[in-house]
């Protein structure tokens, strides 16, 4: 197992690419925390991994909330004595070039996918430079952070951010063996995504097909293929990598299809 007895936190897991990804960990040896807004989903990951005999938990809290945050990093520490990997999945979309994107809509996604990503590393990096055998901590970018993308300004906009925050990050505390790397992906088939089809396409079954046939593969990719790249950067498979872009996008950073 390649994260036997590791303490793993799990922004945004009640579904999608973290819910994947918790299950996974857990079947890697890992003891879970699951963290979602919604206790439903939360509880149903939790549910997903105890049923084949894993070990989670499920710690409801906002990732922009500081005094939530604190609370939920606190109780893992009271609960196991240490947290080893932290993984910043937590994250929304954002539709609407600059003009078309309301003040509200803009302070929303700003606040959940970049200061939910400050806010858990600000309360988790003490405990894991005190623990003085380092730590991982994996960041949700997006390949859209290196390409740009129609009717997506302010979600690029953080996903840049974040790429550019977790290279800082790493400069911060690669003395204390702290790697923190961040994962780009593509276009993942999530329930998200799903439901924005049904919601933006007259066709939602003609748009997917449109959006497959721009992926160099043919393909867009799973939830399970983000979460097989974490599981590499949560491991000591990638001890040596650090503050590093890791690509996840079916080659569409290097090229689309006609």
């Amino acid at each position: 197992m390649r994260l036997k007895d590791k303490v793993i936190l799990i922004t945004g897991s009640g579904s999608g690419i973290g819910k994947s990804t918790a299950l996974l960990f857990a079947a890697e040896g890992a003891k879970v925390i699951v963290n979602d807004l919604s206790r439903e989903h939360g509880e149903e990951t939790v549910e997903g991994i105890r049923q084949k005999g894993g070990v989670a938990q499920f710690i409801q809290a906002d990732v922009t909330n500081a005094l939530e945050v604190d609370r939920m990093v606190q109780l893992v520490i009271d609960t196991y004595g240490r947290i080893d990997v932290l993984f910043n999945n937590a994250g929304i979309s954002g539709v609407g070039a600059v003009h078309e994107t309301s003040e509200e809509l803009w302070d929303r996604v700003v606040n959940v996918n970049l200061k939910g990503v400050f806010m858990p590393s600000k309360y988790v990096v003490p405990h894991m430079m005190e623990q003085r055998e380092g730590g991982s901590i994996i960041n949700m970018s997006s390949c859209i952070a290196e390409i740009g993308l129609m009717k997506r300004a302010v979600y690029s906009a953080t996903k840049g951010a974040v790429l550019a925050l977790t290279k800082s990050m790493q400069v911060d505390y690669a003395p204390y063996n702290i790697r923190v790397n961040a994962l780009l992906p593509g276009t993942i088939l999530t329930p998200f995504v799903e439901d924005y089809l049904k919601k933006s396409y007259d066709n939602p079954e003609e748009a997917l097909q449109t959006i497959k046939k721009r992926q160099l593969g043919g393909e867009l990719g799973r939830p399970e293929d983000v979460a097989q790249a974490a599981l590499f950067l949560a491991s000591d498979d990638s001890k040596f990598m650090m503050g590093s872009p890791l690509y996840i996008d079916g080659g569409a950073v290097f090229g689309k299809m006609a």
